[in-house]
């Protein structure tokens, strides 16, 4: 597969707010998404979870299913555990041709708690890395065996968030787990994502493509707040639109012959960012930066 364009639905519709874009239709995504430009959609709360009614919904609009976020719990269950959890998950992404899982662990997050100041999330036990490293990589491998290839979202307001923790986490992996790159996570997290990228180039298999405003950045780590209301504040855009510097991202990227989807993720308040404007907006800064860069 060429690298392709996808779109995640947070443009129009929060997952970990629901009352931003409550309102609207999963037609009204699908059907402006595609407007845009994209080829495909992650997985979103309004979507239906099984094959058979998703599949039809999808081929209607021609789009693909790109992947959908599941929630991990290794630092709390058996490997055993998580394989039963995630089956329902597992098994409509297969059905569906999405070839990424999007894995975070979630054990003692924030991110969706709106009275919750972000920089006090949970820390990664460090006595337990190798344990977790090993749990993971079994884990997997056998979703790989299933034919999907698991995604690791580092995201604000978990155990693993910071740079430091990406590079923990992959030090204690094996190969079977691919490195979910989340440029305006990382950026949030006060990272450099180019520099991520670059030690961990060989195992990208994902990207989330998601600026920042660097004013409302450094208002909310003033005002220390929750990550619910940095987004509410307008701290993410789509990408070109914000402080990250995406061309030389794009090139080692293609130097590494990237070839998995372009996702813009940038959640924003519908009220506020008009989504359709922006997902326009997304399409065209990104196919633009993916063509200047050969992806395309």
């Amino acid at each position: 597969m060429s690298v392709q364009l996808g779109i995640n639905p947070l443009t129009w519709t929060n997952d970990d707010l629901p009352s931003l874009g409550a309102e609207t239709s999963l037609e009204t995504c699908l059907s402006e998404g595609k407007e845009a430009g994209f080829a495909g959609f992650e997985l979103g709360n309004k979507f239906p979870r099984e094959a058979r009614l998703l599949g039809p919904i999808l081929q209607r609009h021609d789009l693909q299913l790109v992947s959908g976020w599941y929630s991990g719990r290794l630092l709390e269950r058996s490997v055993e555990e998580e394989i039963a959890a995630v089956q329902s998950h597992l098994t409509l992404l297969r059905e569906l041709g999405a070839k990424v899982l999007v894995f975070a662990e979630v054990s003692g997050c924030i991110h969706g708690e709106q009275q919750t100041p972000v920089h006090l999330r949970p820390r990664f036990p460090q006595e337990r890395w190798k344990e977790y490293g090993e749990k993971l990589t079994k884990f997997a491998r056998y979703t790989q065996q299933q034919g999907v290839q698991i995604a690791y979202h580092h995201h604000m307001g978990t155990v693993i968030e910071s740079a430091e923790d990406v590079d923990n986490l992959m030090i204690h992996t094996g190969d079977a787990v691919g490195l979910l790159l989340d440029t305006g996570h990382l950026t949030f997290a006060g990272a450099d994502p180019l520099a991520v990228a670059q030690r961990w180039a060989s195992r990208i298999n994902h990207v989330h493509c998601k600026d920042v405003r660097a004013d409302v950045l450094a208002d909310v780590k003033n005002r220390k707040t929750s990550f619910l209301d940095a987004v509410l504040s307008g701290v993410f855009t789509v990408p070109g639109d914000g402080c990250v510097d995406y061309p030389p991202i794009m090139r080692l990227l293609k130097a590494q012959d990237y070839h998995g989807w372009l996702v813009v993720e940038a959640e924003q308040d519908p009220a506020i960012a008009h989504p359709l404007t922006y997902a326009r907006l997304g399409y065209n800064n990104l196919s633009r930066l993916a063509r200047d860069a050969g992806l395309i």
